[in-house]
């Protein structure tokens, strides 16, 4: 067992373990819980029924809140003519064409200090060179960051608002919603295009109960757990 803070100690006893809240409840009592010095980020793990060894469950895709979820990311887009103009207009750190790709492939490492990175659909050819390099930042059209309106990709990445998602081997989907200062409703309907998102991903071949449980935490409190029932009514709401 990890050795826990006194902070959080003191969070835990404010918790009812079994309790399960409504998303509202939930998000306002994450937010009583979150005593750090620094702004938190509110986190929903999502467990679902999907057994994802299997290719048929893997449940993979991109979201794109309304409102913020996080911090903005370092963005480096690849792309061509005039989208290397509008990916830099929409705030791209770092942007370059097929020159870019040749210095990364010569062992130019400036591009790891990037946390995105995205291509246009035309510049796939040439950025598949990098597969081994770029390893999990590969642009991938899954993740969104293959996309043919690159100035709405990158600002909607740099206002920290598109995000992927997708499950790990558990069966468990970890994904931000939202900073512990954002007022509640704008945390409360991040969650819920979260989970619309993850309904529409739902595999057609799964039979059984898709969203199993759903829990809240802050980055240093504890997880607060999540009525199914009322986070149903709150997607067919969104």
């Amino acid at each position: 067992m990890p050795k826990r803070s006194k902070r959080y100690l003191e969070s835990l006893a404010l918790l009812d373990k079994n309790a399960k809240y409504s998303p509202v409840e939930a998000i306002e009592l994450v937010k009583k819980l979150a005593t750090a010095k620094f702004d938190e980020t509110i986190e929903a793990a999502i467990n679902l029924g999907v057994d994802p060894r299997h290719s048929d469950q893997m449940v993979r895709g991109t979201v794109v809140y309304p409102y913020p979820a996080g911090s903005p990311p370092k963005v480096m887009v690849l792309a061509k003519g005039e989208n290397l103009e509008k990916a830099k207009a929409a705030g791209a750190d770092l942007v370059g064409d097929e020159e870019l790709v040749n210095r990364i492939r010569d062992g130019w490492k400036g591009w790891k200090d990037m946390d995105l990175i995205l291509a246009t659909p035309d510049m796939m050819g040439t950025v598949s060179r990098l597969g081994r390099m770029l390893g999990p930042r590969m642009p991938n059209p899954k993740a969104g960051t293959v996309a043919q309106d690159i100035e709405r990709a990158v600002r909607n990445f740099k206002e920290a608002r598109q995000y992927e998602f997708r499950v790990d081997r558990s069966g468990i989907i970890h994904m931000p919603i939202g900073k512990v200062s954002q007022p509640t409703e704008q945390i409360l309907q991040n969650l819920a295009t979260l989970l619309s998102a993850l309904m529409k991903a739902r595999p057609a071949t799964f039979k059984g109960q898709y969203i199993r449980n759903i829990t809240l935490s802050s980055t240093m409190g504890p997880g607060v757990k999540v009525d199914l029932q009322k986070a149903r009514e709150l997607i067919e709401a969104a």
